[in-house]
């Protein structure tokens, strides 16, 4: 989403210019990309923790679960939003990827239950006296 948004704010034109110059669409694909780097650290930490059992891979799952949910939301939200209104017509490709976004949100528990999760097992850790950093 943040590859097609970025693409199509270098190519529509309004007004004479690309959209991509428009401070309001900068900051929409800039807030994008903040939160896909974050869903990627997030991921790739859960995977290394879970490969070498990293005491907490269970906790570090769940972040990334509720990371990923929340953040998917909002890239899809915003590059709907660059879109504009060629992101609401079947004929384009986007709401192919907000359909994926909506049921991986759900995947494996959703965002709620994964909270529910940390603040278990975080609950857990500060109870048992040991720190949760």
């Amino acid at each position: 989403m943040l590859e097609l948004a970025t693409e199509y704010a270098k190519d529509r034109v309004q007004f004479g210019v690309p959209i991509g110059s428009f401070q309001a669409v900068k900051h929409r694909c800039a807030d994008m990309l903040v939160d896909v780097e974050g869903m990627r650290s997030a991921t790739w930490y859960a995977a290394w923790a879970a490969s070498t059992v990293e005491a907490g891979w269970e906790l570090a799952a769940s972040t990334a679960k509720v990371w990923g949910a929340d953040a998917s939301r909002r890239v899809m939200a915003s590059g709907l939003q660059v879109h504009g209104g060629i992101g609401f017509t079947w004929e384009h490709d986007l709401h192919l990827y907000i359909k994926r976004a909506q049921f991986s949100q759900r995947d494996y528990g959703d965002a709620a239950y994964h909270r529910t999760v940390l603040a278990t097992g975080l609950r857990a850790l500060v109870e048992a006296g040991t720190g949760v950093m």
